[in-house]
């Protein structure tokens, strides 16, 4: 048993939380990734974790031998990948994340044919509307839409991405269409919310600039996907990225509202921490995904 493979499965134990994620995380049973800690530990004769039936905790030495085998991880990374850019096959894990409905319409079809390219590559997609810790959940590449807030992760922009409002033509028809944006307020409005959402309101582009409207509706969900399923049956209005209506539209079953008023265009791209970006085989993967989406703004 590799000493540097108990070392990779303990980092990710202590940063995830649990033994059952951390091994999850590393395609390893609970009972494996458990064996790996207690291995760590009978090597040095000293508890490491802290284990409850409700939580798992480091213990002192263990979080400091956590902040050292943390960056002997990462230089070991960093080696690999300086060695498949040397070599010109570049190998290892990728982890992305990305918003459920974006991830599924536009992330997920670039894996298959770069994999098939870079045969030496692993991609591990993680799907969720949530905010997702970029760093402490190691990621490598996060998708965004929306506006990048973090100073310390590097912003790589594909495209601006077009907002719209819609709704079915029968909600319109039993509650009437908005005219202006203060119609909004007598209407319901499907909102993507979870804790520590941003989204309490719309903004939406008026003659006198930005509008910030505080909207509500009788219920919310934090799947975007879940929103546009509520529109198409006539429950109210949604706020979603015109690449994902674009065909209902078409179809006629959504009706775009306030055409003249339209939310603010998200900015679409990737996050990283700027380490991560310094690998060769994460940069083609960003490289590959500005070449392949960029086009379908």
């Amino acid at each position: 048993m590799s000493y540097l493979e108990s070392l990779r499965v303990f980092v990710r134990v202590v940063e995830l939380g649990s033994i059952t994620a951390g091994g999850r995380d590393l395609r390893l049973s609970p009972a494996v990734a458990s064996n790996r800690i207690k291995d760590l530990e009978n090597r040095f004769g000293l508890r490491l974790l802290n284990r409850t039936t409700r939580k798992l905790t480091t213990t002192e030495i263990g979080r400091a031998f956590y902040d050292h085998a943390r960056r002997v991880i990462e230089t070991l990374d960093e080696a690999e990948a300086l060695i498949g850019s040397f070599s010109g096959k570049p190998q290892g894990v990728i982890r992305l994340t990305a918003p459920l409905g974006l991830g599924r319409r536009l992330v997920a079809p670039l894996i298959p044919p770069f994999c098939a390219d870079n045969p030496g590559i692993e991609i591990r997609l993680r799907l969720s509307d949530r905010n997702v810790n970029i760093v402490e959940d190691a990621i490598d590449l996060a998708f965004f839409l929306g506006e990048p807030a973090d100073s310390a992760l590097k912003w790589r922009k594909i495209a601006e991405c077009p907002r719209v409002l819609v709704a079915s033509q029968a909600y319109l028809d039993a509650a009437g269409t908005p005219l202006r944006p203060d119609d909004l307020a007598g209407h319901n409005c499907l909102l993507l919310r979870y804790p520590r959402s941003p989204e309490y309101y719309w903004t939406l582009q008026t003659s006198d600039g930005p509008r910030k409207m505080m909207v509500q509706g009788r219920f919310d969900t934090d799947d975007g996907d879940v929103l546009r399923d509520w529109a198409l049956a006539g429950h109210g209005i949604a706020n979603r990225p015109l690449y994902e209506v674009t065909q209902d539209l078409a179809d006629g079953c959504l009706v775009e509202v306030l055409p003249a008023n339209r939310p603010l265009p998200a900015q679409f791209g990737c996050l990283a921490p700027h380490r991560r970006l310094q690998d060769p085989k994460v940069r083609m993967f960003a490289d590959h995904a500005v070449r392949e989406l960029r086009p379908l703004f």
